[in-house]
């Protein structure tokens, strides 16, 4: 369902009434296409304190205009402000004097990504620097407008963050895509990077999947269907997965891109056995998107709802993950697992007890799995968390309720599914290695949670 709202708040009746009345007056997102694959203007790296490495180098790979000091004309696209070299409260400081003089310098759209450090159990001092920079970012992010996203992506040590195989950077991945319109969605958000053996560089950065495969469940309709959409895109040949009373539709995604179709209940008790079956080839992306949900308050809740949510959305992943995790159909330093949890699992949200709870749990599978599945496969776990997204689902919620879904977050409108898909497509990207264990809100940094 079209966002009324916003359509009105940008004409000029909407703009002159939505000012009167103090009402949000949100930026349409500008997301990835054809022709539009970078951000519209130069990107200003900047220091605080004294950075461990240049990262200069990694934005102008990605084609991107680099400025290493504000020129007084000039409206920044973007602003990297490296803090990794920040240690103490005064080295914060600088990142005030570093950001004040840019704020009104910035374009609509623009991308703000401060690089910090792990907090050090060590030393205090460095360690409430760096999580200063947690609210500091959060906080910029609510307040920067106009459709602009503000994200912390916190790095390795310096050792363990020198540039790697075939002339990549462990944070290379997620700097083009922070700094792109594939990120029109991802806001507030705290994502830390560990340190694979070797960063794993595409041969063309535009098609990064190209010779992999992926796996997506749920992929008949909606965010599957977008999944299966974008990582076609990116080279992928696609696995599409769904119940077999998806099948119609399921048929058409997978001529759509190009990749092959597979009905099957995902919580059938064969349904791992079958999967290894099907990809015994070898497996470079699995993608969890199948879900349900069966609303109700917890004393309306028959026993049946509750069960059905958690076969699918919980189970069902636990299940199959391991199944192919013990098969080795994954594929060691490419193999990607991301899973659908929710900012549901996150806030909680009334009525859906069941539902919040496997995403939770989804949560929890990341954070336990992720560091053994490296360790002893190569293979990184990782999870997005949609807030409110654009579907059919939520086109069938009552107004005044999706109306707060839209509204309730930094960026004042609602996500769409390929905004969840773009987040994926860099988790699986070949060269995201050092992202793992990382629960990624898709949300437009919502109030829920937050």
């Amino acid at each position: 369902m079209p966002d009324r709202y916003l359509r009105l708040s940008r004409s000029a009746p909407g703009r002159f009434v939505t000012r009167r009345l103090g009402l949000p007056q949100p930026v349409p997102l500008e997301r990835w296409a054809p022709g539009r694959t970078a951000l519209a203007g130069p990107v200003l790296h900047l220091a605080a304190g004294t950075p461990a490495l240049d990262r200069g180098p990694v934005l102008e790979r990605a084609g991107l205009t680099v400025h290493t000091a504000r020129r007084e004309e000039t409206r920044y696209a973007a602003v990297v402000l490296d803090a990794t070299g920040v240690t103490d409260v005064a080295g914060l400081a600088g990142v005030h004097a570093a950001l004040h003089p840019v704020m009104r310098s910035l374009t609509d759209h623009a991308r703000l990504v401060v690089l910090g450090s792990a907090p050090d159990p060590a030393d205090h001092h460095q360690a409430a620097a760096q999580q200063a920079l947690e609210g500091f970012v959060r906080s910029l992010g609510k307040e920067a407008g106009k459709a602009r996203t503000a994200n912390l992506l916190r790095l390795p040590a310096a050792g363990a963050a020198q540039p790697g195989g075939a002339g990549t950077d462990v944070a290379e991945s997620t700097l083009r895509f922070l700094l792109s319109p594939r990120s029109a969605f991802v806001s507030g958000q705290v994502v830390t990077l560990g340190s694979p053996p070797a960063p794993v560089a595409p041969e063309d950065w535009d098609r990064p999947l190209t010779g992999r495969t992926a796996l997506v469940t749920g992929a008949a309709r909606g965010i599957g269907a977008a999944l299966a959409e974008t990582l076609s895109r990116d080279g992928a040949e696609v696995v599409c997965l769904d119940v077999p009373g998806a099948a119609a539709d399921l048929e058409g995604v997978a001529s759509r891109v190009g990749g092959r179709a597979l009905t099957l209940d995902i919580t059938a008790p064969e349904a791992g056995e079958r999967l290894v079956e099907e990809v015994s080839g070898g497996l470079d992306v699995l993608v969890h998107n199948a879900g349900i949900t069966r609303d109700r308050r917890l004393a309306n809740m028959a026993a049946d709802r509750w069960q059905s949510v958690l076969d699918v959305n919980l189970a069902a992943v636990l299940r199959t993950t391991d199944a192919l995790l013990a098969a080795g159909v994954l594929r060691p330093d490419t193999g990607r697992v991301v899973a659908t949890a929710s900012i549901a699992g996150i806030a909680g949200n009334n009525g859906q007890t069941n539902y919040a709870a496997s995403k939770a749990g989804v949560i929890g599978l990341v954070r336990s799995l992720a560091p053994r599945a490296a360790a002893e496969h190569r293979v990184t776990v990782n999870a997005v968390a949609p807030g409110f997204i654009e579907t059919k689902m939520t086109a069938a919620v009552p107004l005044f309720v999706r109306e707060a879904g839209r509204r309730m977050s930094s960026l004042g409108q609602g996500g769409l599914p390929v905004d969840v898909a773009e987040t994926v497509a860099w988790l699986a990207h070949p060269a995201s290695g050092g992202v793992n264990g990382q629960v990624v809100r898709v949300c437009g940094q919502s109030l829920l949670g937050a």
